[in-house]
């Protein structure tokens, strides 16, 4: 429907009351097409209205109940709601169905680094890795909060294997590239390697959106995931 891939131009260009119009019509022309649901769900996500998101997601897991990526972004809107316990029960529920999908532990990873459980994150970023051994990312995040918990050597091997995996060499005398992370950044202040983490994450995330443009099963749900993690912080 020509009205739906307008919600989504809307929606990518930042236009979400106008991609809020387009797909309330889709729904009203289709109210069966389970995939307007979840686009409308991540709409009202970005306008920050998680009520109306949450109604969207409770009404496609009564259709589709062992539906991992429906379980697994309404976890994520719960937490961004601070229902923390509902959540967590949630993102359990998300990789119990789909064990073998290392974006699952990805998502958990990075709600109990928010909800300060540490150790955690790490377990599930290993969990991660072991399913996808190639996944920059969680490497780098890994090693971010090994920094937080003071484990030097094991942050250090993390941030290693990570450039390994993006093809960077801090010992090569290569054009700099902004969203990369150099390794004198572990000697300056905290504030300055928090905000090269960010780079780094930036990088990492292009360099896995190439790899996932093939794998459909976790396309939708990695780029409505990021957006909601640095669009939709509670206030």
């Amino acid at each position: 429907m020509k009205e739906f891939q307008l919600s989504i131009a809307h929606f990518k260009e930042g236009k979400f009351e106008d991609a809020l119009s387009q797909i309330n019509f889709c729904i009203k022309e289709d109210g069966n097409n389970t995939e307007y649901y979840f686009f409308r769900a991540r709409v009202f996500s970005r306008l920050g209205d998680f009520d109306s998101a949450l109604a969207d997601f409770n009404k496609l897991i009564d259709l589709d109940p062992y539906n991992p990526s429906y379980i697994n972004d309404r976890a994520v809107v719960l937490h961004l709601m601070k229902n923390d316990e509902e959540a967590l029960a949630e993102f359990d529920r998300a990789i119990n169905l789909d064990p073998k999908n290392p974006y699952r532990f990805s998502s958990r990873a990075y709600f109990r680094d928010r909800i300060g459980d540490l150790k955690g994150a790490i377990e599930d970023y290993e969990r991660a890795i072991e399913l996808d051994p190639e996944d920059a990312v969680a490497y780098n995040n890994k090693g971010l909060l090994e920094e937080k918990l003071g484990y030097q050597e094991r942050a250090k091997s993390s941030f290693s294997k990570a450039d390994d995996l993006i093809g960077y060499s801090p010992n090569k005398n290569t054009e700099p590239i902004p969203s990369q992370r150099k390794d004198s950044v572990h000697d300056t202040k905290v504030t300055q390697r928090e905000e090269e983490s960010k780079k780094v994450t930036v990088k990492d995330y292009f360099m896995v959106i190439k790899k996932i443009l093939t794998n459909p099963s976790t396309r939708h749900e990695f780029f409505g995931f990021i957006k909601s993690k640095f669009n939709n912080e509670p206030k």
